[in-house]
């Protein structure tokens, strides 16, 4: 583990950039951008542009380490280059942005009010080729639908022991149950929840170091004593749904809570934008998020 990497990312002022749109979401992010489907035939040409869209962004003199912390990658872009160097190596050593690895495959059906993480094939071959590249740490994302407790401690559950294994790695695993924005128990799902990864914390060792992903809590620092605890580097909150208007609204109202926002940070990139207006539009965009971000 870079120790400088942990240090940034447990006291630094700024915010997670989630760039981290894989197979299934990509041609959403692709058409926010303003790519229609039918602009391209394959899955090749599709993660060619999007690519190009991520390097847009972090080369953008907008995307600097004054307000980023941290970025999400998709296992793709790892694999791929910015001017020349590894992507990640990009960010760390040339704009100083710690760089992390989505490395879930997607949702499971939904079953007990909950969507789980579908089995990972070869996590540990994925997670050696992350600390070759010099990542930091990794996501993985589940969702919760409803507020039944049976689903949500198997969620917590699964999300913890697959995090145990990218502790071994050597790597800090962002952990992501995610709780629906849309769900009519938002609030009970949030708290049973939080019991359930209280519960999970205190099975770690006293040397493990994790963070948390969460949507925005209904009740503003539900989540301050879980940022407290022993274990925990920093509780990162999605967007979820909200524009970032109404995302930052709700984020600046827990102290401590930084953001890992996707559509919210890009929602208003476009790819006929000129270098000038996309660079312009990206730091303001930034800049709101960072703003909430340090409360």
């Amino acid at each position: 583990m870079n120790t400088e990497q942990l240090a940034r990312m447990k006291t630094g002022k700024g915010f997670i950039a989630a760039l981290d749109q894989s197979g299934g979401s990509t041609p959403k992010a692709l058409l926010q951008y303003g790519i229609s489907e039918d602009s391209y035939s394959s899955d090749e040409e599709m993660f060619d542009l999007v690519h190009a869209m991520r390097t847009r962004i972090i080369t953008s003199p907008a995307f600097t380490e004054d307000h980023i912390l941290g970025a999400i990658l998709f296992e793709d872009t790892m694999d791929r280059t910015i001017q020349g160097m590894s992507t990640s190596d990009y960010l760390w050593k040339t704009k100083r942005i710690v760089p992390f690895l989505k490395v879930d495959k997607g949702l499971a059906d939904l079953a007990d009010g909950v969507q789980m993480m579908k089995p990972i094939p070869n996590l540990w071959a994925l997670l050696e080729r992350a600390v070759k590249h010099g990542i930091f740490g990794t996501k993985m994302r589940s969702v919760i639908k409803e507020a039944n407790s049976r689903g949500i401690k198997k969620i917590v559950e699964q999300q913890f022991e697959i995090a145990k294994i990218i502790l071994k790695a050597g790597l800090v695993p962002i952990i992501e149950p995610e709780v629906d924005i849309h769900s009519k128990d938002k609030q009970a799902s949030e708290k049973i929840m939080k019991s359930e990864i209280v519960r999970q914390l205190a099975l770690l060792n006293p040397e493990d170091r994790v963070m948390l992903k969460l949507s925005i809590p209904t009740q503003p620092n539900l989540y301050v004593d879980l940022q407290k605890d022993e274990h925990m580097v920093r509780v990162v909150a999605l967007s979820g749904g909200y524009s970032r208007n109404k995302a930052n609204t709700l984020l600046s109202k827990n102290h401590g809570l930084i953001a890992s926002f996707s559509r919210a940070l890009s929602q208003d990139l476009h790819a006929e934008m000129t270098d000038e207006d996309f660079n312009k539009t990206l730091d303001t965009s930034i800049k709101s998020i960072y703003e909430a971000s340090i409360t």
